[in-house]
């Protein structure tokens, strides 16, 4: 979809719908979301995708903001994993997110920029309420988006990442990530000596 800007398992995958690209820092090899500073360095990532992005990496963020943030991501992976087979998700999970989001609402806030009024969403809050409204909104979205069906998990073995595929022959979460690996491997296995 996006520009994949990692190359290992310890890089997050980044480019597709951001409650992708939160599901998917939790990958084969562990949690990329271990620490407050992998959480800073995750959003640094986002920036781009986010006006508060960059403002919130910048922020003081607490074990407890990660902790909003994992429970954020582990219902939106549980929600999208129900939802792309079409069932129906859980009453706690979606709770749970309608409330994370509720918990620092977005204004669109007028404003006059000398030239033309503009309207800029911003929410208000504690940093570590505002990024889990942002990304609970973000989660919110993806499910109800018929796209959602299309959304698939890397077929490398050793791989547990979901992507949109934006091509239908699309098999990897990256081509530089797994479709990379598995091509050598298939190389080896015509090409090793017998």
């Amino acid at each position: 979809m996006g520009i994949v800007r990692h190359v290992n398992d310890t890089v997050p995958l980044t480019g597709e719908p951001l409650a992708l690209d939160l599901v998917n820092t939790r990958t084969a090899a562990g949690d990329l979301l271990a620490v407050p500073a992998d959480l800073h360095a995750w959003l640094r990532l986002q920036a781009d995708r986010f006006g508060e992005a960059a403002e919130l990496a910048a922020a003081d963020l607490t074990a407890a903001d990660l902790s909003a943030v994992r429970d954020v991501r582990d219902r939106t992976a549980r929600v999208l994993d129900h939802v792309r087979r079409g069932e129906r998700p859980a009453d706690g999970d979606l709770d749970a997110l309608n409330r994370a989001q509720r918990a620092a609402p977005a204004v669109a806030a007028l404003t006059w920029d000398g030239a033309a009024l503009t309207a800029p969403r911003r929410r208000t809050g504690p940093p570590g309420d505002r990024l889990a409204a942002w990304l609970a909104e973000a989660a919110a979205e993806l499910p109800a988006d018929p796209a959602v069906t299309r959304i698939r998990r890397c077929e490398a073995d050793d791989c547990v990442l979901l992507f949109l595929p934006s091509h239908p022959r699309r098999r990897w979460c990256s081509a530089a990530r797994c479709g990379n690996r598995v091509r050598v491997a298939r190389h080896y296995r015509r090409h090793r000596p017998a």
